[in-house]
């Protein structure tokens, strides 16, 4: 019997039609960086299906909702501070 595949949100990020993401987005610290990346890679990326702006979000979202428990409380105000710059990038405040 082959066991399942574990890490499928792996998957899901690297062959869904979202984006092409840069290599460790997720792992900065900055979250105006990490903004600025979702946002270049959602307006060159000729995969995803939605606007730039839902595409990026969406990205986002779906990284801190797979990560859940396990994700550390600094790195969760990092990411949720990221939004709030990809929000004013894309000027929807």
């Amino acid at each position: 019997m082959t066991t399942p595949q574990r890490k499928w949100s792996g998957r899901v990020t690297k062959a869904s039609d979202a984006l092409e993401l840069e290599r460790s987005v997720f792992t900065s610290n900055d979250p105006r960086r990490i903004a600025r990346s979702l946002k270049r890679s959602a307006e060159h990326s000729r995969r995803r299906k939605s606007s730039p702006y839902r595409s990026a979000m969406s990205m986002l979202t779906f990284y801190i909702n797979r990560a859940g428990k396990n994700l550390p409380a600094e790195k969760r105000r990092t990411l949720d501070a990221a939004k709030h710059s990809l929000r004013r990038l894309f000027h929807r405040e």
